[in-house]
């Protein structure tokens, strides 16, 4: 017999051998039915797998995000049996689940796929899921593994095998189709009833740009039609609310060959923008003792050694600038956070004048290949809102937990209420990773979790997410379709002090060693803005918004009336504009609209003579006649209420 741990704790015996499926008959035939996948001892294991030790179980099901990442693998599985069927010769690489389906990478040699030859692979998908196919792994040498892709004279899949070991290379088996994999599958193809195709790319093999380029199939996959339905909507209603349409139509930001690729430009609305989200963070940081610093935009390669971000990034950085006549070599700044250390260092310190506070946002500069640029979301020079925290270990506790209170605020203001926090801990199977001793780490570890109980957060903890230098806690929001991304971060960190010796002099009149917390609440500005123009499809909170309100003359007769209501409005701090264009009124309301002006006050002969506005509301229609000072009131209330106080 075995013991079997379940999530909730319980511990059950079933005879050796036993499988997953097995286990979840005895709890639920329901649960039978929809167990899709599972992980024992947190390895991924079938259904069907043989169970020969006591351990730790989790059954999944396609509402676990686990489930979703085996259903898509193996649907993956599929597309490649289709390809191999309707493109012989086909070489097949690898194909992987991601966060929203999966995708396959193929050498097609000089055959070509475009989205016209989607609804026939598609359809041939379908043909085959319906065979209800059992997906089934088995181990299979070394030797017999090379010699199986070197018949098919497939040297991508005999890369991949020759850097594994003897004794740990499977394949899977579906139907007459055969892969190299790991594991993790569904029970059956028939478990799947709706495919879609979504986009064909290029890809280099293993990402290097100087090895050959393939083709990859991105798609999606439900148990059910109508989970297909709803997802091909909320992807209308993404292309919707895509930043860089919304940027463009906004007039916010652009780009230019000439400048260089994943370079934004900012527009003066976006730059406005930009200044404004500036502005609010740099009050709340002045209210929690932050100091505002500039550091340049390169340093000497030697600051980025001693940091460590060299080795650890050198080959994402852009490479050394070098002095005309001296010998030096500079980098484009690719972090913040040893310029701070320096600035830190400038001076002796007393524990008593700590904790010090430095913000700045400042511009860095990082390599990314040009298939991998995406509007603002990934760039090569983007600006953080960074912040050193050099405190003693006795205030590390209250100061972490000071910046949860400051990203919460940000969160609030900005209208992001559905967020999980996010510990990321350092793999310890793989140290070379990271710098710095293990008794540090495990220091800031624990200060990090201790911090996130304390605050009640909800969170998770995923081992092998640290930064170098040190773990963190990340904020993972869910924007309004649902999707999720990492913005605010806030990470401790025992090394970088070290390695730049830094000190204060402690009460006892010696040195030591201070605590650092780095923290960016945006993340970056760029990415930031991208993601709250999607989240809001433009409709930022009404203190954000370029133009708050936009006046509207009925004719030309009332344009001075249109300049005098302008004229009180910006007394009263309010943005507006007047549009006093030869066009019938209805033209103007619809423009308005398109520009996602929240508000639109229409003036003409009864407003002029009772000093009112007629006053419009973006997506809602009239809200009624009142005076300059009854919607001023209405506007600063409608701020107040979204903009929280720190």
């Amino acid at each position: 017999m075995i013991k079997i741990t379940l999530p909730d704790g319980s511990v059950k015996e079933f005879e050796k051998n036993t499988t997953p499926m097995d286990v979840a008959k005895s709890i639920s035939e329901g649960l039978a039915r929809n167990v899709i996948s599972a992980s024992f001892n947190g390895t991924k294991v079938e259904t069907v797998t043989p169970l020969t030790t006591d351990g730790s179980l989790i059954l999944y099901t396609w509402n676990d995000d686990e489930g979703k990442q085996a259903f898509w693998h193996s649907t993956s599985h599929i597309m490649a049996q289709a390809l191999e069927e309707l493109y012989p010769g086909v070489k097949l690489t690898i194909g992987p689940s991601i966060d929203n389906g999966f995708y396959y990478d193929v050498d097609l040699g000089d055959q070509t796929i475009s989205e016209k030859d989607f609804p026939a692979i598609e359809a041939k998908m379908l043909e085959i899921a319906r065979g209800k196919h059992d997906y089934k792994m088995r181990s299979v040498s070394k030797a017999e593994a090379l010699d199986f892709y070197k018949k098919q004279h497939n040297a991508f899949k005999v890369e991949l095998i020759e850097n594994l070991e003897d004794g740990t290379i499977t394949f899977c088996d579906h139907d007459t189709f055969t892969d190299l994999c790991r594991g993790g599958h569904i029970p059956n193809t028939g478990i799947v009833k709706a495919v879609k195709l979504l986009s064909v790319a290029g890809a280099y093999w293993r990402g290097d740009e100087n090895n050959p380029q393939l083709t990859r199939i991105y798609g999606i996959s439900f148990p059910k039609q109508k989970e297909l339905k709803e997802y091909l909507e909320l992807l209308e209603e993404a292309k919707k609310r895509d930043h860089r349409k919304l940027g463009k139509e906004l007039e916010l930001f652009t780009f230019s060959s000439k400048v260089g690729q994943g370079l934004p430009l900012w527009l003066p609305k976006g730059a406005a923008l930009r200044e404004r989200l500036e502005n609010f963070l740099k009050k709340a940081q002045k209210k929690a003792g932050y100091e505002q610093v500039v550091s340049p935009h390169i340093g000497q390669k030697e600051l980025y050694v001693t940091s460590g971000h060299y080795a650890k990034y050198g080959e994402d950085s852009f490479q050394p600038i070098h002095t005309p006549k001296e010998d030096e070599e500079f980098l484009l700044k690719p972090m913040n956070c040893p310029h701070h250390c320096e600035i830190y260092n400038s001076r002796p310190w007393s524990y008593k004048e700590l904790p010090k506070r430095y913000a700045e946002f400042g511009t860095v500069y990082r390599y990314e290949q040009s298939g991998e640029l995406h509007g603002l979301t990934r760039v090569r020079g983007f600006t953080q809102d960074d912040a050193h925290i050099f405190c003693t270990p006795d205030q590390l506790d209250d100061e972490f937990k000071k910046v949860i209170d400051l990203v919460l605020y940000v969160f609030g203001s900005l209208g992001f209420e559905n967020f999980t926090a996010q510990v990321s801990l350092r793999d310890p199977e793989n140290p070379d990773k990271y710098i710095g001793s293990d008794e540090n780490w495990v220091k800031a570890e624990n200060a990090i979790l201790s911090a996130a109980k304390e605050k009640g957060l909800n969170y998770v903890v995923e081992t092998g997410e640290a930064a170098f230098y040190g773990p963190k806690l990340d904020f993972m929001v869910k924007d309004a379709l649902g999707r999720s991304w990492q913005l605010g971060t806030i990470q401790v960190d025992y090394n970088l002090p070290e390695r730049f010796d830094l000190s204060y002099k402690g009460s006892d009149d010696k040195l030591h060693r201070p605590v650092m917390i780095h923290r960016a609440p945006f993340g970056s500005m760029e990415r930031f803005v991208a993601i709250l123009l999607e989240h809001t499809a433009g409709n930022f909170p009404l203190w954000l918004m370029p133009e708050q309100a936009i006046i509207l003359s009925i004719s030309e007769k009332y344009e001075k009336y249109a300049e005098k209501v302008l004229n009180l409005l910006e007394n009263n701090e309010i943005r507006a504009l007047v549009d006093n264009r030869n066009e019938t009124i209805g033209k103007k309301i619809r423009d308005a609209e398109m520009k996602k002006i929240p508000y639109m006050l229409i003036v003409g002969e009864q407003e002029e003579k009772d000093g009112t506005i007629s006053v419009r509301k973006h997506g809602e229609g009239d809200i009624g006649t009142i005076t300059i000072n009854e919607f001023s009131d209405l506007i600063n209330s409608e701020i107040n209420r979204t903009l929280k106080k720190f």
